[in-house]
């Protein structure tokens, strides 16, 4: 086993020397487990077959980014032992999901159309936002000129649904409320 204090590149170096590495994180560089670099990696077994997973973990998360198959070392009993450029590649992979999964839960957030606006001069852009309260979801309904600048904003039901249609009903009765 190794373990190596993991310091970021630009550490401060005005603090004692001894709470350095009291105030870091180890790195963890095992068979079965590596923790380094905000992540972990854990060899696990396999509960559907015989074989072995691998759970790659973002550290101060609950559940794992990643669980995947993992490949069976040379006495076909036992997994094949992590290295670095197998680890690197897991980071990578989750880093990945991670990112996916983060555009689509932004996708299903937010709504954006463009519509004629009222006076006439250009368009609108007209966002829906949908703000995932645990206790009362709402979403935000707002408009922006041509140069970005925020026209009007009103609340609205979370099942609100925007269209070129709504957008320009909302725009053309003055930003007031949607009923």
């Amino acid at each position: 086993m190794t373990v190596m204090p993991h310091l970021p590149p630009d550490a401060a170096t005005d603090l004692p020397a001894d709470e350095h590495v009291a105030d870091t994180p180890e790195a963890v560089h095992e068979d079965r487990l590596w923790c380094d670099g905000g992540w972990t990696a854990r060899v696990i077994k396999n509960e559907d077959d015989d074989g072995w997973a691998v759970e790659m973990i973002k550290d101060g998360e609950p559940e794992p980014a990643l669980v995947g198959p993992w490949t069976m070392g040379r006495n076909k009993k036992d997994p094949k032992p992590l290295d670095t450029a197998a680890f690197n590649t897991l980071v990578k992979t989750a880093s990945e999901v991670l990112r996916r999964h983060e555009q689509q839960l932004r996708a299903q957030l937010h709504r954006r159309v463009s519509v004629a606006a009222a006076s006439g001069d250009g368009e609108l852009d007209v966002t829906l936002d949908i703000v995932p309260e645990e206790d009362e979801p709402y979403a935000l309904l707002t408009a922006f000129d041509a140069f970005g600048e925020q026209l009007a904003q009103v609340q609205v039901a979370v099942n609100f649904k925007l269209s070129r249609a709504s957008a320009a009903s909302w725009v053309e009765n003055g930003f007031r409320r949607p009923g």
